[in-house]
């Protein structure tokens, strides 16, 4: 490994993600095609002599410390259980202790205006920002791919949410006015051009999205199930990646019904993230963001993690000018909705969709004009 930087404090950048299509197919080796956004979080770390992590997040107003000899058993200085916003950065730290990298003591302040629990990924965005701030004071150096797989490795083990790899992947290898299309399981992946024209719209149901007390994993079991019952007619499979929307037609029957329902949807929403890529290169953004309609339509009916709320925020962006496709981005069960619009209707789109929401649901939606943004960062202090 090469030696990084050891200065003696620094900055980290990390954006957020949307998903613009490919949800729910990451931890089925499917193929993914997210973007990072410019809602950021910022990370300011300074070394401390003793091994201790110290944590302030300013915007939850909360503080902890903890031990780096303690990380396993995930508790502070005073033998409590860590903090549940604690965890996100203790689960790096551990990640690189398993992976045999040293982790020095540090005091860690660090501000967002990614909005939490909406499926903008938050915590990702945390993961690698430590990711990053651990390595460059650290003096050793990992290529950004190891960094994101040690960021999930903590997210899985660590914290015990089963995610897959796509929302530490773009938070750390986001490109300005690019989507970014990810295999999941070769981890091959290649920046599509976004038009100059089209914002990215995120519009926030105000409905808490509680992924670790959410059915995510019960989806997650019904996708493994669906493949051992497939390996009967189709042996060489090993996820549902392996399987094409023929061969999932042809022996469907083999399923039984929910299973069947959340198996299809990965298995068509897989195909619509790979006939997305050529239209985005071909400029087809209309015929990009009728995929995203019927992403959201397969997220509804078949995956069923959808809202009412979040079903009405794509009804009303689809009724409004410029607007060229609308659907639940993240895990859904809350959080966002992600909407591609012309950037010279945006205004008036969003305010449209505010007042039309509030209408139907009596909730206030927190709408977000946003560009697809670079990934996570260290920055010179004066100009962060």
């Amino acid at each position: 490994m090469a030696s990084g930087s050891t200065s003696k404090s620094l900055t980290v950048i990390a954006p957020g993600r949307v998903n613009l299509l490919g949800e729910h197919v990451d931890y089925n080796d499917g193929v993914v095609l997210p973007a990072a956004i410019d809602l950021t979080m910022r990370l300011t770390v300074e070394l401390l002599d003793e091994p201790v992590i110290i944590l302030n997040a300013l915007d939850l107003g909360k503080e902890a410390a903890f031990r780096i000899a303690d990380l396993s058993d995930k508790v502070d200085l005073n033998g409590e259980s860590l903090p549940h916003f604690a965890l996100y950065p203790a689960s790096v730290a551990w990640a690189f202790q398993q992976a045999g990298l040293s982790i020095p003591g540090l005091r860690a302040v660090y501000t967002s205006n990614i909005p939490i629990g909406s499926g903008l990924s938050s915590s990702a965005a945390v993961e690698v920002a430590f990711a990053q701030a651990f390595m460059n004071l650290s003096g050793w150096e990992v290529d950004p791919m190891t960094l994101v797989k040690l960021t999930k490795k903590g997210e899985n083990e660590y914290i015990g949410v089963q995610s897959g790899i796509m929302d530490q992947f773009a938070c750390m290898f986001g490109i300005v006015n690019h989507a970014l299309y990810l295999d999941t399981r070769s981890l091959a992946w290649e920046a599509v051009p976004l038009p100059d024209d089209v914002a990215i719209i995120v519009a926030d149901s105000n409905i808490p999205r509680r992924l670790a007390n959410s059915a995510y994993n019960d989806r997650q079991k019904a996708c493994v199930d669906a493949v051992l019952a497939l390996q009967a007619a189709l042996p060489g499979i090993t996820a549902l990646r392996d399987v094409s929307p023929v061969d999932f037609e042809a022996h469907a029957r083999l399923l039984p019904g929910d299973v069947r329902l959340r198996a299809r949807h990965v298995v068509e929403e897989i195909a619509r993230v790979e006939e997305a890529v050529q239209l985005l290169k071909m400029g087809d953004v209309r015929g990009f963001g009728e995929l995203m309609v019927a992403g959201h339509a397969s997220l509804r009916d078949l995956y069923e993690v959808s809202l009412p709320e979040l079903d009405i925020l794509v009804e009303i962006a689809l009724e409004q000018e410029g607007c060229y496709g609308a659907r639940l981005t993240g895990a859904g069960f809350g959080g966002c909705t992600v909407n591609l619009v012309r950037d010279d209707c945006s205004e008036s789109f969003m305010t449209a969709l505010c007042v039309a929401y509030q209408r139907r649901t009596g909730r206030q939606a927190k709408l977000y004009h946003t560009h697809a943004a670079r990934g996570a960062h260290v920055v010179p202090d004066h100009s962060a």
